[in-house]
């Protein structure tokens, strides 16, 4: 699989690489930071981040005025698509149908996502990888390759 480039980040990976700065979430950040991926947002997918990480349990982590700049961040370097007005039903969680929805109508290269839910579905047109899978995979691709005729490493 060549490394995904536009890549669907479930709202969970972002506040996961939000409150722990280091580890696979926040690596997959790094790489939106680097350019190296592009996330595709919706209006959707930004308000559920939004509300998520305004939750008390994250105060401290995070004051309002840095998730406002957060969220607006990720606004900035995301590739903009509007929300499906009904997605359809694929996962045990309505409420992520619309992340499946997002990618498929903007043609992702995945969905990344923490959700085990998520993570057991078996879609022909949209792969599901977690944070580490999809660094491996970022990794493996940056390897250079050896010249034609050369003696394996």
């Amino acid at each position: 699989m060549p490394a995904p480039r536009r890549v669907v980040i479930d709202p969970n990976v972002l506040v996961s690489a939000a409150i722990t700065p280091s580890g696979a979430t926040a690596a997959v950040t790094d790489l939106v930071d680097a350019g190296i991926i592009v996330p595709i947002v919706s209006p959707m997918l930004l308000a559920e981040l939004d509300g998520v990480l305004r939750r008390e349990k994250f105060r401290e982590y995070l004051s309002p005025p840095e998730v406002d700049a957060y969220v607006a961040e990720l606004a900035r370097r995301g590739e903009p698509w509007d929300d499906l007005a009904d997605p359809p039903t694929v996962s045990p969680d309505r409420d992520d149908d619309y992340l499946i929805a997002l990618a498929r109508a903007a043609g992702a290269d995945a969905l990344v996502t923490g959700d085990t839910d998520l993570i057991e579905l078996d879609l022909p047109d949209v792969p599901v990888l977690t944070p580490r899978q999809l660094l491996e995979i970022h990794a493996t691709d940056a390897e250079p390759s050896a010249e034609p005729g050369s003696p394996p490493t």
